[in-house]
């Protein structure tokens, strides 16, 4: 947790975010939008339906080199990283010694020529000096990490986002879902992504610090895009089913657990060598006794994080990591570890909200479908 005494930091879009009338929270150590005059539950539904501009400036870029840059950031990670092709993004996350996610993270292989041995990493924000600290020290004479400081990072995201970007960059329409390249937005060099966190199609851009407010106001001028703070980038990936570091998984929960199995790769899972392997292989093969699952509600009132989670005769056997109400169902959702006994779609639990007992159910995931681009 941020020490309050120390100063908040602020990304390159901070003046933009005043000047469009941003109401502004601290987050990770920077000062940030968390919403803007629309309303969060606006600026959510808008992006669902049209194009969402989110500032996403205080994440971690940065650059990992080396002869065998992608086996030695595989003794930190479980994905498969030599397999990855250029231009290939994938989705992985950082182990300790105990099978413990540390955080995740994106891992790309760059495409474009002189880009041979790197792959460039982004880091949630408030974890990115411990997981830059952690790659470099576990990695030191094996790869080099060059952090981009200099870097801002703007997520364009909803079904029209796709169109709007074409008209600055034409080849971004063709992009693969998971796929990263090199290109040019009116002169200015970006790199982009075509991933999210919202369950939308969209792209994240990585932009130079001091042109990002000249790409950010371009977008903005576009027809059906709005900036969105961060009250709807939270409730858009719950929606989506999608972890957020801190709350949903942490130290204590494992890739098996965190109902994240997939990002163990096939040849990963034969060969280990990855930090609690041991652990997590057993558990891929016979089970892990908690379970992260959806959960509905099925009154009105939302259940946030830590609500305790009780079976039918009262007993404790989970805990909500994080909830809402969720505008594209109407309805509140939840995310949220249970014995895995009870992990099952249609389960009946009770959940104690504000010393109430109230009924609710194990829903599968995600809440609102996935809309990513398929080719």
């Amino acid at each position: 947790m941020a020490d309050p005494s120390t100063p908040l930091k602020h990304t390159p879009l901070d003046a933009l975010h005043l000047s469009l009338g941003a109401k502004m929270v601290p987050f990770a150590g920077y000062n940030m939008p968390v919403n803007y005059p629309l309303g969060v539950l606006k600026e959510h539904v808008h992006t669902r339906e049209h194009a969402g501009l989110f500032d996403v400036s205080h994440m971690g870029q940065g650059e990992l080199s080396g002869e065998n840059v992608d086996a030695a950031l595989e003794a930190l990670v479980p994905g498969d990283l030599k397999g990855l092709k250029p231009g290939q993004i994938r989705y992985t996350v950082l182990l300790n010694d105990e099978g413990g996610i540390l955080d995740d993270l994106m891992v790309t292989r760059p495409a474009e020529a002189g880009k041979d041995g790197t792959l460039y990493l982004v880091v949630n924000a408030a974890c990115k000096d411990q997981d830059f600290a952690h790659i470099a020290a576990k990695l030191k004479g094996k790869a080099m990490l060059l952090r981009h400081e200099d870097a801002a990072l703007l997520a364009l995201q909803g079904p029209s986002a796709a169109k709007v970007l074409a008209r600055f960059i034409p080849a971004a329409a063709s992009m693969g879902f998971m796929t990263s390249r090199v290109e040019s937005f009116e002169g200015v060099p970006v790199r982009l992504f075509r991933s999210g966190y919202t369950g939308e199609d969209g792209y994240e851009i990585s932009v130079p610090a001091d042109k990002a407010e000249r790409v950010a106001r371009r977008l903005l001028a576009e027809p059906g895009v709005a900036a969105i703070g961060l009250g709807a980038r939270d409730s858009l990936r719950l929606e989506a089913g999608l972890c957020l570091y801190g709350n949903d998984i942490d130290t204590t929960t494992t890739p098996v657990e965190a109902g994240l199995p997939w990002v163990i790769g096939k040849r990963r899972r034969t060969e280990g060598g990855f930090p609690g392997a041991a652990k997590i292989l057993k558990q891929l093969n016979e089970g892990a006794a908690k379970t992260r699952v959806g959960i509905q509600p099925l009154g009105k009132a939302p259940a946030r994080a830590h609500t305790e989670i009780q079976d039918a005769q009262g007993n404790k056997i989970g805990e909500i990591t994080s909830g809402g109400f969720g505008p594209s169902v109407n309805a509140p959702v939840a995310m949220g570890y249970v014995d895995s006994k009870f992990a099952a779609n249609g389960t009946k639990v009770t959940l104690i909200v504000r010393g109430q007992a109230l009924p609710a159910e194990v829903a599968p995931l995600p809440f609102a479908p996935h809309r990513y681009y398929k080719k």
